[in-house]
């Protein structure tokens, strides 16, 4: 499939991927779920923001519904508390992860409206396959990855990141996300106001 209509050779614009977005069928209840799922530092966060913006949808962050530097269990709250409802059309909920404090706080509400992002490692597995309208992929290279996140949380968290690099890239085997995802996106071109570097569009 080619690039989005008023894209760019590789590239594509959040105008013409969010009007695809509402013109797919709602799988979710009366909800378009996308997912953009990836590496740690890639930059899902940004990508994610701004098609939100484009569809006037919420983003749903998975560095909400972890329990600290784990995957485990993040996707099994997030359908038990978003999913299942939102199919239900029923409006979801979860209870936020508190970095700093180390435990789950105040609850995040989900409404069950035309669209909902979400993004963050681990938000695209097999499950998942049969209520998203779109999975995206975004990808960088580890050293770049690496660099964003000790950037980002310090030195002191080392550690962690090489430790959560290992368990992420054990889930994406697992779960053959990036063969899987409908678009891959580079996540070292940068993302811009209007358009994203596309490396591959697997739709169609």
């Amino acid at each position: 499939m080619q690039a989005a209509s008023g894209a760019t050779p590789g590239r594509g614009t959040f105008a013409a991927l969010a009007d695809q977005v509402r013109a797919a069928a709602p799988r979710l209840g009366v909800t378009r779920l996308v997912c953009v799922d990836g590496p740690a530092g890639s930059g899902k966060t940004r990508f994610a923001g701004r098609l939100a913006a484009e569809l006037g949808a919420p983003v749903l962050h998975m560095d909400d519904v972890y329990a600290g530097w784990t995957l485990t269990g993040g996707f099994a709250r997030l359908a038990a508390g978003v999913l299942r409802p939102l199919r239900e059309g029923r409006a979801g909920a979860v209870h936020r992860y508190d970095w700093p404090a180390g435990r789950f706080a105040e609850l995040v509400h989900v409404p069950a409206g035309p669209a909902l992002v979400v993004e963050g490692c681990g938000s695209a597995p097999r499950d998942v396959d049969p209520y998203a309208v779109l999975r995206v992929w975004v990808e960088a290279p580890r050293t770049v990855r690496i660099a964003r996140g000790i950037a980002r949380d310090g030195e002191a968290l080392r550690a962690h990141w090489l430790r959560w690099q290992q368990q992420e890239a054990a889930e994406f085997a697992g779960q053959d996300t990036r063969a899987r995802a409908d678009l891959l996106i580079d996540g070292t071109a940068g993302t811009g106001e209007r358009e994203y570097a596309l490396l591959r569009d697997g739709r169609g």
